[in-house]
């Protein structure tokens, strides 16, 4: 029910059709009857006329509690929002005369960031004289895409922006 969401239902009086495909209380089709006699049924039940689909021809209008009904879409539209997951981008940054150590902490760190489903941007600082080296900072980015090739791909392959290079990568999940 895609339309639960959304606030400006019509109830009882501020129906303006003159018929109306009616649902009973208990879900089953009662069929098209007058807005009057569905008025009636909806106040013998002690429930509120609901018009549930306005562009139907006839309208369909469903008796019921109005108020559960808006109480029971908040909590399916909370429990939606409650389980999508944003995807963060996040970047390590390195140089293209990393050490062996300093290099395998920050693939720790790029392994944990895909495990946990986050997008992993992989930068290459150059400074000075290193720009002229770009091919060191290629073998560098090759040797990450390889090493976490079972967590991610590349969504963006290395590409020069101003003074660094730039490669990003996406859980495979």
């Amino acid at each position: 029910m895609a339309t639960a969401a959304r606030e400006d239902y019509r109830v009882n009086d501020r129906i303006e059709a003159p018929e109306v495909r009616l649902v009973g209380e208990d879900g089953q089709m009662i069929g098209v009857v007058r807005l009057r006699e569905a008025l009636d049924r909806a106040r013998d039940a002690g429930l509120d006329l609901v018009e549930v689909s306005p562009t139907a021809k006839p309208p369909v209008c469903k008796i019921l509690d109005y108020g559960k009904f808006k109480y029971e879409a908040q909590k399916r539209a909370n429990a939606a929002r409650k389980k999508q997951r944003v995807i963060e981008v996040k970047e390590i940054k390195m140089r293209p005369g990393i050490d062996d150590n300093d290099y395998n902490i920050k693939m720790k760190k790029v392994r944990t960031f895909l495990e946990e489903g986050d997008k992993v941007k992989v930068t290459m600082r150059f400074r000075g004289r290193e720009l002229s080296h770009q091919n060191l900072a290629m073998n560098i980015l090759t040797k990450v895409k390889d090493e976490v090739s079972d967590l991610g791909k590349v969504e963006q392959f290395p590409k020069m922006e101003g003074r660094q290079m730039v490669m990003v990568m996406a859980p495979l999940k």
